[in-house]
């Protein structure tokens, strides 16, 4: 499957698994499009010699997989407030199934390659407390979503520190956007009645066969 080929899909969300196939790949799509998009603008006219070089492709590696986290808590703050009318009085109890399946996404990919086990299980503590802080406030617009987040991830970019700083609202835009584009997405496909129940009851997720191209590869 092609990084852009999940916009293609417009199926039902109807359980608990469909909605973790949504926020797994769309979270990869969050990171990953903007990391490459941004990393392509700044290159130029010599975008292709960059993506062949080896130092660029393993710093790309880690900026992918350390953001991964964050997409998956953007998307699961998306959802949730997709899903907060079918919670009524028992929100907090909606938030925590929502957080264990994240939490079970993530669990599902092996320690990557490109980074030491020290930093993916500090990733994994970080979208834990990031899981429980969304049960914290009143579901946000969409466009809001990304804002405790965009900091975070423009110091993930490829590309030397100096060089980042004035494209930095860019970046918060292009997440604000893609956020909204998600959200609107998931309002159309979500079964929230269904997907509600579903997430009360029993789920699991299937393991991966492999690491799907969204997330792997470029």
């Amino acid at each position: 499957m092609g990084l852009f080929d999940i916009f293609h899909r417009a199926a039902p969300i109807r359980d608990a698994a469909e909605l973790a196939e949504f926020i797994d790949q769309r979270a990869a799509f969050l990171t990953q499009k903007g990391i490459f998009e941004y990393a392509r603008a700044r290159a130029g006219h010599y975008a292709k010699v960059l993506f062949r070089e080896p130092e660029f492709q393993a710093a790309s590696d880690v900026s992918r997989w350390r953001a991964y986290p964050i997409g998956l808590a953007m998307v699961a703050e998306l959802a949730e407030g997709v899903l907060r009318p079918a919670a009524g009085d028992d929100r907090a109890r909606q938030v925590e199934a929502i957080g264990a399946l994240v939490l079970a996404v993530f669990d599902r990919y092996p320690l990557p390659a490109a980074l030491d086990a020290d930093v993916w299980h500090r990733s994994r503590s970080e979208l834990d407390h990031r899981l429980r802080l969304i049960g914290l406030h009143p579901p946000k617009w969409a466009k809001d979503v990304p804002e405790p987040y965009w900091e975070s991830y423009v110091e993930l970019m490829p590309i030397h520190q100096k060089l980042r700083g004035p494209d930095a609202p860019t970046i918060r835009n292009y997440l604000r956007v893609t956020a909204v584009n998600i959200h609107d997405e998931l309002t159309k496909r979500l079964d929230v009645r269904a997907v509600a129940i579903s997430l009360r009851g029993e789920w699991t997720l299937p393991p991966l066969a492999s690491i799907p191209s969204a997330v792997a590869a470029n």
